[in-house]
């Protein structure tokens, strides 16, 4: 895979598919919710904010795994509205608790 927008191209194959299942309640729900799956909330969590990116400070992820700087204003919504989710209901609830949240959508 070439991607000469980015040093760090293979990083999208993660951030990507995290930023979408962000977006599809219909499959945080069929896919989250199942002990037996290996993608759930604390997954992506750990794809956005700790492994390929960090919503939180997402400017130093540009040109790395973010493409443009409305790649990193969006990663910065997405770390902001997710930590509001988080003070809400709490670091340690379990994912139906973040998707009935009322801040999740």
């Amino acid at each position: 895979m070439t991607d000469h927008g980015i040093e760090f191209p293979v990083f999208r194959l993660h951030v990507v598919p995290a930023v979408l299942a962000l977006a599809n309640p219909s499959w945080q729900r069929e896919v989250w919710l199942r002990p037996e799956e290996f993608e759930d909330l604390d997954y992506v969590v750990t794809v956005l904010f700790d492994d390929f990116c960090n919503a939180d400070d997402p400017a130093p992820w540009l040109g790395e795994s973010l493409r443009t700087e409305e790649e990193v204003a969006l990663m910065k919504e997405l770390g902001e509205v997710y930590s509001t989710v988080q003070e809400e209901v709490g670091r340690g609830a379990p994912d139906e608790v973040y998707l009935d949240a009322p801040a999740w959508g």
